[in-house]
């Protein structure tokens, strides 16, 4: 990006900007008010239609920026800004940054854009999708591995699709972006290697993720894997380009204003935000936000932006002896920080929720692994009778925002997501625990700290006996027995609550992967039954075929969706399935009828089949109460290779994109309605930059992750 930002300057001196009144022929400006900035842009053509406009500032308490997207008039209005002194420049698709321009609140610019030099200069702008799809992916031919001295392919891969799920949503991407500017090169600060390949395997022994990185391409043909990598690396050296442009913004994409504000340091990385009540979007309002910074740090960010100020809460454990991150094996120096230790979080905070009080519950580890007695065999707990858990990682907390008090609390199970069930109980449910799916009843625990008799979970056990009962079971990886029931391996990675019925659902990973549906009865655990059903894969009978899901949520009808590494966006509506949900046949691939897959925009790798994209998203979010302006129950996906959201309207793709700075990677979003009687500046979705590399966002080393909200304008003009 430091060459983008030396080619603009490069040519400031045969850019105009002037603070007057556009020239002859030039369109016409805009209304704006006191607290706007409005006016033209303008190319060697005439109006730049749907370019964007960025207005920032360090002025304030936190650094801000604002971004809007110009109309087919060339005409912008950024609206409603702090009083403050902005620097405002125009990006878009076929240009290069024009030169920054001072400017305050009231003020009127014409803007001239900048088209780029060269194709190479406008691809530097491109989302890191149109570059990730570059990359050579094994042919179908090379399936099923047969191992050296055989194909090469590692035996444990049977199909094209498990390689692309390791690369995508279930291993690379689902840490970081691949194909933005730090990683579609090697970093000189590496060394020098007779290899790009070489190069690359030491890369991913950097820092204190290095372990997890080496680990991921070890699920890979990891020397074939190298050479694929270094030789993406090297065709884009040699000057190689993506083979296909994004877009400019069309239609309503140009009526979405974009704000960000820095949270958290540079070392730090968050996972997540929250802002309100999933099942109340009006609870908080205007209050603070709150993120999660997962392995990085005990500061958990907190946004005002009221006040667009930032600040923090410290989570602790509760155990002295808990471990912490500054203790991960580093297998070699980082690039960027060396042999600094950055990350030092014990708590872990991955996953934080609000309830309809106000409280904000985190997924947060408070000790170590080993469980306490209460959760293991002997343990006079249901849950524990039938089914005991010996480890737990990651536990629950509550803060409580009017008093401050953070509140650790024990749990049996492991916790990675969260969800509220709209019952009395105020239910909890959890995922993450593995062979369990855990729960908290917060009413109980809120009157009598009593975390023990507060929770509970449950295996996932398929009535395939067909009784309309849980009963005996067979393990997982047993034959199917006559007259029993079937105990799976799908341990949830998403959790939602069907506000429908009530029934619990969770997405699952791996190949296939797919959904469960948990029905708790009315005396959980002994009254669980699960549901489950598998992604169709080279399945005759579906329409079209997908595999490995990551996260999910669901509609106000029991609709779920979720996005698959196969690069759709699929939903799953189980009131389709033509056969029995349970009994003998029932054991996951009996309603391919109830699945539906949306190709996601962008470009697919030249030699994969499938139809979808590169896209390699991390999870969904349903927009349950129109908190944004697209409809109530639109499907919202974190477009993790495409630097934006991608929400599905009448079945096709609106790109939320954020332009600026590139690398906006989100792990998951939210809506609030702060004010409902002021229409689209009342309401809004929010997220966060959430790469555990802030590292490699736009601006490089000492930039912080930043929180998003997105709103939705009736027009490009509106004020």
């Amino acid at each position: 990006m430091r060459a983008i930002i030396l080619v603009g300057l490069g040519l400031a001196v045969a850019a105009v900007l002037l603070l007057a009144a556009p020239g002859q022929g030039a369109p016409e400006n805009p209304a704006i008010d006191d607290n706007d900035i409005g006016g033209t842009v303008t190319g060697a053509k005439g109006p730049e239609a749907g370019v964007w406009v960025i207005a920032e500032t360090t002025d304030l308490p936190t650094k801000f920026a604002r971004v809007v997207v110009t109309d087919g008039q060339g005409r912008f209005v950024i609206p409603d800004l702090p009083k403050a002194r902005y620097s405002v420049w125009v990006r878009g698709y076929g240009l290069v940054d024009s030169p920054r321009l001072a400017a305050a609140p009231g003020k009127r610019l014409a803007l001239k854009a900048v088209a780029a030099p060269s194709e190479k200069e406008a691809a530097r702008y491109y989302p890191a999708l149109y570059w990730f799809a570059m990359l050579h992916i094994p042919p179908k031919s090379q399936f099923p591995g047969t191992g050296t001295p055989g194909n090469g392919m590692d035996p444990r891969l049977k199909n094209q699709g498990q390689w692309l799920d390791v690369v995508k949503t279930d291993g690379c991407y689902t840490c970081h972006q691949l194909g933005d500017a730090a990683t579609r090169t090697i970093p000189a600060a590496l060394g020098k290697f007779d290899s790009s390949a070489a190069g690359w395997e030491r890369r991913i022994q950097s820092g204190q993720a290095g372990r997890g990185m080496v680990n991921a391409i070890g699920r890979l043909d990891t020397q074939l894997a190298l050479q694929l990598f270094g030789d993406w690396t090297d065709r884009i050296n040699k000057g190689e380009l993506p083979f296909a442009r994004p877009p400019r913004p069309q239609g309503i994409e140009r009526n979405i204003v974009v704000t960000l504000w820095d949270w958290n340091s540079p070392k730090a990385y968050l996972h997540d935000e929250i802002s309100t009540d999933k099942r109340n979007p009006h609870v908080n309002a205007n209050g603070l936000l709150y993120g999660s910074p997962e392995e990085s740090t005990d500061r958990v960010p907190t946004l005002d932006p009221v006040r667009n100020a930032s600040g923090h809460i410290t989570a602790v454990a509760r155990d002295a002896d808990t471990p912490t991150t500054k203790d991960n094996t580093v297998l070699a120096p980082s690039p960027y920080w060396g042999e600094e230790r950055i990350w030092d979080s014990r708590t872990n905070i991955h996953n934080p929720m609000f309830d309809a009080k106000g409280l904000v519950w985190l997924t947060a580890r408070i000790r170590g692994r080993d469980n306490p007695a209460f959760c293991k065999a002997g343990s006079q707990l249901a849950s524990a009778r039938l089914f005991p858990v010996e480890t737990s990682g990651r536990h629950l907390a509550v803060y409580d925002p009017a008093t401050r008090k953070y509140t650790p609390i024990d749990t049996c199970f492991s916790t990675h997501h969260l969800n509220f069930a709209s019952d009395a109980d105020d239910t909890l449910w959890t995922s993450g625990g593995g062979d369990v799916v855990g729960w908290l009843n917060t009413r109980k625990f809120l009157a009598t700290g009593d975390a023990t008799s507060s929770q509970g979970w449950t295996a996932l056990v398929v009535d395939t006996s067909g009784d309309g009962q849980r009963g005996s079971y067979t393990e997982p990886g047993q034959p199917q027995q006559p007259g029993k029931d079937m105990r799976v391996d799908a341990g949830f990675y998403g959790v939602s609550v069907n506000p429908v019925d009530g029934a619990v659902w969770g997405s699952f990973v791996g190949y296939p992967g797919g959904v469960v549906r948990l029905a708790p009865g009315n005396n959980p655990p002994q009254t669980a039954i699960a549901e489950i059903f598998y992604v169709p894969v080279d399945d005759p009978r579906a329409k079209v075929n997908g595999f490995s899901p990551r996260g999910m949520d669901i509609d106000r009808n029991g609709v779920v969706w979720m996005p698959l590494a196969s690069g759709q966006f699929a939903s799953f509506d189980r009131r389709k399935c033509r056969g029995p949900l349970n009994g003998p046949k029932a054991t996951g691939n009996h309603c391919p009828e109830g699945w539906t897959l949306y190709p996601f925009p962008g470009p697919q790798f030249r030699n994969v089949g499938w139809e979808g994209s590169a896209e390699s998203s991390y999870y969904a979010w349903v927009d349950q109460f129109d908190t944004f302006g697209l409809g109530a129950n639109t499907p919202i996906a974190t477009g993790n290779a495409s630097d934006a959201l991608l929400a599905l309207v009448k079945g096709k793709f609106v790109t939320l994109r954020v332009p600026y700075p590139m690398g906006f990677y989100a792990k998951g979003l939210d809506g609030r309605i702060d004010n409902p009687s002021t229409g689209w500046k009342g309401r809004g979705l929010w997220s966060t930059y959430a790469t555990r590399t802030p590292q490699h966002i736009e601006g490089g080393k000492g930039t912080s992750s930043k929180i998003v909200h997105f709103q939705l304008r009736p027009d490009p003009l509106a004020h």
